[in-house]
């Protein structure tokens, strides 16, 4: 266990003076010495620095740690509501890779971030409702509180449990004037489209909405290889 070398680097973060580059770098030495066994919980203190940039160093690194990442999520909720922009989109990525039923609240805060005012963010939830798990899907719904983003969630899923969903329903909402629903319409068709049947992803690559478009471009191009 890289102890010392760990902690070492962690106080260079924290440390560091707004005209020098050590963050990112030791960032980068902080993710590997993770990987060798640094433990993950002592993150937190660059999280509860109050410091932004490191801050956000740590939350990115808590995003490239996968599952190693689950004895945090208790900081999750207070990241996904932090004034940067670029700690609510590590965040995302955090409850996208660990979180599970126990969840419900963290998850049902990323779908309401469907909402940010930050397109980069609302892309992230995107890339979240298109990539979670049925379980993930299901337990964000239930702790939403009555309202659109909930109802959409709720469509979601059951699209995903009918045998033969209608594709109209999709394109409806890809169509229609609410931008929210587009975004929940463009994870549906997301998830209905495979290499075989791209047809939903196709139709949402076409879409007035740039957001939308581009992110329907992305996922055929993976589909594609």
């Amino acid at each position: 266990m890289q102890t010392q070398a760990g902690d070492d680097l962690i106080e260079r973060i924290r440390t560091h003076s707004a005209d020098d580059d050590v963050v990112g770098p030791a960032a980068n030495d902080l993710l590997s010495e993770l990987y060798a066994g640094y433990p993950v919980e002592n993150l937190g203190r660059l999280l509860h620095s109050g410091d932004d940039a490191a801050v956000g160093a740590g939350i990115w690194l808590l995003s490239e740690l996968g599952e190693r990442a689950a004895p945090m999520m208790d900081e999750i909720p207070a990241l996904l509501a932090h004034p940067l922009r670029r700690v609510r989109y590590f965040a995302i990525e955090v409850v996208l890779l660990c979180a599970d039923a126990r969840h419900g609240s963290v998850i049902a805060q990323v779908m309401n971030l469907s909402r940010d005012f930050e397109s980069a963010v609302r892309w992230k939830v995107l890339e979240f409702l298109a990539e979670a798990t049925d379980d993930q899907l299901a337990a964000g719904a239930a702790a939403l509180e009555p309202g659109q983003v909930k109802e959409l969630a709720e469509w979601l899923i059951r699209l995903d449990e009918e045998e033969e969903p209608d594709p109209r329903d999709v394109v409806a909402r890809l169509e229609g004037p609410d931008p929210l629903a587009r975004l929940f319409a463009a994870a549906a068709a997301a998830h209905l489209s495979d290499e075989d049947d791209p047809n939903l992803l196709q139709h949402a690559a076409t879409a007035d909405d740039e957001e939308i478009s581009s992110f329907a471009r992305q996922r055929l191009e993976e589909l594609t290889g």
